[in-house]
């Protein structure tokens, strides 16, 4: 970590998201240090890298959690020496039990302690929290809105029931572990193959109609690329329709048509 001699400013905090308010503090610093927990993220480790270009340095919650706020400082500005100025959240908490906060910080540390006001946009404070709410209601609508991006999830792909390529239609079956999931449902996508997006209709939930078993599965609007392998990424654009039992696979095939046919109109 030799390259950390040369940090003089850092922002803190957990970034899941890199969201419009996480660039906030970002902008300000020359380095991040990301506390990482475990599951359920918006943007998973050392995937947050992929939205910043400024250095990530990682500390994991189980191994800092019992820290008080006095010995956390020290760590910090033994593991930056050259350190200046830290960047915060209004809302920091930092410390065994979270017992310090932004006032603690400024006074504990020696150096500038910048505080980053509220972040709201249309009325609504941006929180990674109220980002991955209103990912489980199905509204990605707002949930991109406070990204500043399209919200994307990536998996290793699989094998699947079978049941796609002979009597519905052909999908890719992913594998998505740590992400925070969107509602159960069916979703306009965009989704990464051989490292080019394709417009496609993606389902995320338990397939009801036929083997119960859950399910991340999307199809490719007018493409066939042939066999892919290894990872894949999947971007929701909007929300379609929630997860639903039809009463026989005409049924279901019929409603995936339309589907289709609605997908169409909003990612192409």
């Amino acid at each position: 970590m030799k390259y950390n001699n040369q940090i003089t400013s850092i922002a803190i905090g957990s970034f899941d998201g890199i969201h419009i308010a996480h660039k906030t503090l970002i902008d300000k610093a020359d380095a991040l240090v990301i506390i990482e927990r475990n599951g359920g993220y918006l943007t998973p480790g050392y995937k947050r890298a992929n939205f910043t270009e400024k250095v990530c340095c990682f500390y994991h919650f189980d191994v800092i959690k019992g820290l008080t706020p006095e010995k956390f400082i020290e760590k910090i500005q033994t593991d930056f020496p050259k350190l200046k100025t830290i960047v915060v959240g209004y809302d920091f908490g930092f410390g065994k039990n979270k017992a310090g906060n932004a006032q603690t910080l400024q006074a504990l540390f020696e150096g500038k302690v910048e505080v980053v006001q509220e972040v709201s946009i249309e009325g609504v404070s941006v929180h990674s929290r109220t980002i991955k709410e209103y990912l489980r209601e199905g509204n990605i609508a707002m949930a991109n809105m406070l990204l500043g991006r399209t919200y994307s999830i990536e998996g290793v792909v699989v094998s699947g029931q079978g049941l796609g390529k002979k009597e519905l239609v052909p999908t890719l079956n992913l594998n998505v572990e740590e992400y925070q999931l969107p509602l159960d449902g069916v979703y306009a996508t965009r989704t990464k193959v051989k490292g080019v997006w394709l417009s496609s209709v993606s389902f995320l939930g338990h397939r009801v109609t036929t083997d119960g078993s859950f399910a991340v599965e999307t199809h490719l609007l007018d493409r066939d690329i042939g066999e892919v392998r290894g990872k894949t990424e999947i971007e929701f654009v909007d929300f379609i329709r929630p997860n639903e039992k039809f009463e026989s696979l005409e049924a279901l095939k019929k409603q995936i048509e339309d589907d289709i046919l609605e997908a169409k109109k909003r990612v192409t």
